[in-house]
């Protein structure tokens, strides 16, 4: 009678044990889902920063470097664009001082009409303004951390200004960021 007693006693504690790992399972595990969700959603847009493919709008294509010519922004190597940047949020002020650097296709049927060293030369004004508008709508950190997708906007909206894909890069020859 013991013997039974006692194996009914641990059959009670088994249905007891399952009752309860069935409550907890049924309580803990939306939760824990919720958990994994929000750990995917954050693990994705740390791959969406990590990556920042190119603009949309910009089209860059592989240039021979026989066929690469080159344009400075701005045209007297001594001086460098000062561009205030937008404010991120600490209170304080904040420029970047670039000098950039237009890869051209020579070869594009554009080229001749837009790309000589004259015909740069006398829309330096407007492309040094295109440029800093660009510039102007990134903050210190995204300056730091971006320059790849600034690189790309600047590009798009030169090769907006000028209607034309004879642009193909963006490169800045000297950045101080402060």
């Amino acid at each position: 009678m013991k013997k039974n007693l006692i194996s009914l006693i641990v059959l009670v504690l088994v249905f007891a044990n399952l009752a309860l790992t069935a409550i907890l399972t049924i309580t803990v595990l939306p939760e824990a889902k919720k958990a994994n969700e929000l750990v995917s959603k954050v693990c994705a847009a740390i791959d969406l920063d990590l990556e920042g493919g190119p603009v949309e709008g910009a089209v860059t294509s592989s240039v021979s470097m026989a066929d690469l010519a080159t344009y400075d922004i701005p045209s007297n190597s001594e001086e460098k664009m000062t561009i205030p940047l937008k404010d991120g949020g600490d209170g304080e002020d904040h420029f970047a001082v670039v000098a950039i650097t237009l890869s051209m296709d020579s070869k594009h049927e554009d080229y001749k009409e837009f790309g000589s060293e004259e015909a740069l030369a006398e829309k330096e004004s407007v492309i040094k303004g295109t440029i800093n508008d660009v510039i102007s709508q990134y903050t210190v950190d995204e300056m730091k951390n971006n320059q790849t997708e600034v690189k790309d906007a600047v590009l798009a909206s030169l090769q907006s200004l000028f209607g034309s894909t004879f642009i193909t890069g963006v490169n800045f020859s000297s950045i101080v960021v402060q």
